[in-house]
């Protein structure tokens, strides 16, 4: 019987509300020293099989049998006021970091109103979170925050969109794309970088400064 793999060092997952993701992204999961749940993204850990350390936020939408299970086998609550700056998952996101987590995989998010999925989309590239290495499953998507560089997986000839936020993304090259970019500048708001697709299984992007979302919106499906 093969041994179970050891946390990695640094690596959080973050669950949060909205839409359930489907359970085939257990596999794509990394192994994590941390794992947090913002308010109700607790049931979805939970329905994934994770063990939960910290459940943060107002817990106005938790089921508190949910809640009640997951304190009973060792979980701490992190409770705030309803009338807060932050939503929980920007909480959550906070809480990793102030425990030292360096790399994060959000889980969940999509789904209910759409204030708070784009609200949620930006939160993951704020200056707030720079020091973090920040990626998500949201949905059937994969979305990869990108500052520096970034190696992105899937089937050969699915979609992947880069989106420059928070400012223009200057000199973004990419290798393994069908459409490349060499040293280019994407600005907030233009439509180039969508509907690009991957030539193979692997590609990269790099940029020199600024930050892209890169999401790819069937990662689950190839």
């Amino acid at each position: 019987m093969s041994e179970p793999a050891s946390p990695s060092p640094g690596v959080a997952l973050v669950f949060a509300g909205g839409d359930p993701v489907p359970t085939s992204v257990v596999a794509r999961l990394p192994e994590p020293e941390l794992v947090i749940a913002a308010d109700s993204g607790l049931e979805h850990a939970q329905a994934l099989g994770q063990a939960v350390d910290l459940v943060v936020g107002d817990l106005d939408s938790v089921d508190p049998a949910a809640l009640a299970e997951a304190e009973a086998l060792g979980a701490s609550v992190e409770r705030h006021p309803a009338e807060k700056d932050a939503t929980d998952l920007e909480l959550a996101l906070g809480a990793a970091l102030g425990r030292g987590a360096r790399h994060v995989t959000v889980i969940g998010g999509h789904g209910g109103r759409v204030d708070h999925f784009l609200a949620n989309a930006l939160l993951l590239a704020s200056d707030t979170f720079a020091a973090l290495d920040i990626d998500a499953w949201i949905g059937r998507a994969h979305v990869t925050v990108v500052r520096a560089q970034a190696e992105l997986q899937g089937a050969p000839g699915s979609l992947c969109t880069l989106l420059a936020v928070g400012g223009p993304a200057r000199g973004v090259t990419t290798h393994g794309l069908r459409y490349p970019l060499e040293h280019d500048d994407l600005l907030p708001g233009s439509t180039r970088g969508v509907s690009n697709l991957l030539a193979g299984s692997i590609a990269t992007v790099a940029l020199r400064a600024g930050t892209v979302l890169v999401v790819q919106p069937h990662a689950l499906e190839g």
